[in-house]
């Protein structure tokens, strides 16, 4: 059963009236059913590709899913890293999940034909998958690339910022203190910085300075609050430094090592300028970068639908390799019923279809049943009397 989150491609063999047959198939899928609206349904044109041997045809339909498999993942890829730039916003991504600067909907549906000039059908079938390959192993490589060092200086970035971050207790002080909090070139004294929790600030007030002996009176200085936690510098010897540490950890004071130095918080501060520039930086690259590589990506992926609905065509119909071609987008919770108007309209093409083919798909023996091993993949396709092949919805 076809995916109800997907632009359906359809293929039948050419009758000689393909206005006609489109006419008759959108009166019942838009007017009859209502399963799909009539801007949703519009004509496909497939092009007259070099069919090569018979051989030829069943070995890239057995590799044609594998490319399917890679070129789809790398698509949702693209769409996954826009997500994460823009925050899942449905606005912004509208803004650039776009195909040739619009709607991927209306790239398909509005007019969508064969890029001659990029992909001139004189290649062969096996040239022009190696083609698309080709441009879409290289988007995957540059968007993995392009991410990874994204991420290195996001990540840079968040480190830097989350010191910033937290309470008094564990956070960065190089933008808390300054220098006249400290004594400086004291060969005896020194300063302190306690982090004292909220709860414990009388306490502190009230003993700080019978914690050890040789703690300068009156030199407790509130520095900054937060909601969890006070900070404080206060004035010791420094033969009794170790000992007053001690005693603040059994008190639960929690002391701050720090050592005050005007290069440091400069350095400090450049890096987290600099770590902040670099990763809007890439952002912005990544984001430009995205954007070129959802677009051209999508595009790759219609023409190998569009390749995969010709293989099968000739594996299904045989020659001459004329086919007619529909893009059909199903209503929400309509799968159901178009598939069965698409059923009942092509009824008639069951005939066509590979009576091995058939036979062994229900069970029979003879040559069809002895070909299994080579025609695996063809077996296994679900069947109709059609050949289709979805694209996936982009849903923002």
């Amino acid at each position: 059963m076809p995916s109800d989150q997907s632009t359906w491609i359809v293929s039948v063999p050419e009758s000689g009236d393909a206005e006609g047959l489109f006419h008759e198939l959108s009166t019942k899928l838009c007017s009859s059913s209502k399963s799909v609206l009539p801007s949703n349904l519009a004509q496909l044109a497939i092009p007259s590709f070099k069919t090569g041997t018979l051989d030829s045809l069943v070995t890239l339909s057995e590799e044609l899913p594998k490319h399917d498999t890679f070129f789809t993942a790398t698509v949702a890829k693209t769409v996954d890293t826009l997500r994460n730039l823009l925050n899942n916003d449905p606005r912004k991504l509208s803004q650039h999940i776009l195909v040739n600067e619009q709607p991927v909907d209306t790239y398909l549906l509005k007019g969508w034909s064969w890029n001659e000039g990029r992909y001139g059908v004189q290649r062969s079938l096996r040239e022009m998958i190696d083609v698309l390959n080709k441009e879409m192993t290289s988007i995957d490589n540059v968007m993995k690339s392009k991410l990874n060092n994204y991420n290195l200086a996001k990540g840079a970035l968040v480190q830097l910022q989350r010191k910033k971050t937290g309470n008094l207790s564990v956070r960065s002080l190089v933008d808390v203190v300054r220098q006249e909090h400290f004594i400086n070139d004291s060969e005896y004294l020194q300063t302190v910085l306690v982090a004292v929790p909220k709860n414990l600030v009388k306490d502190w007030n009230a003993k700080y300075e019978r914690l050890t002996s040789m703690v300068v009176p009156r030199s407790s200085v509130l520095i900054s609050s937060d909601d969890e936690y006070s900070l404080f510098a206060v004035v010791v010897f420094k033969r009794v430094h170790d000992d007053f540490v001690q005693k603040c950890r059994e008190n639960k004071y929690i002391v701050r090592e720090f050592t005050f130095s005007e290069e440091a918080i400069d350095k400090q501060r450049e890096e987290l300028e600099t770590a902040d520039t670099t990763e809007k930086e890439l952002w912005t690259e990544l984001l430009q970068l995205s954007r070129t590589n959802f677009s051209e990506s999508f595009q790759i992926l219609v023409h190998l639908k569009v390749v995969q609905l010709f293989v099968e065509s000739v594996l299904r119909y045989g020659l001459p390799a004329h086919y007619i071609g529909f893009l059909i987008k199903p209503e929400p919770k309509t799968t159901k019923r178009t598939l069965a108007t698409l059923q009942s309209q092509f009824a008639y093409l069951g005939r066509r279809a590979n009576p091995d083919k058939l036979k062994s798909k229900s069970g029979g023996s003879g040559p069809a049943e002895e070909a299994v091993g080579e025609y695996q993949n063809l077996l296994e396709q679900e069947f109709f009397d059609f050949v289709l092949f979805e694209i996936p919805w982009i849903v923002l």
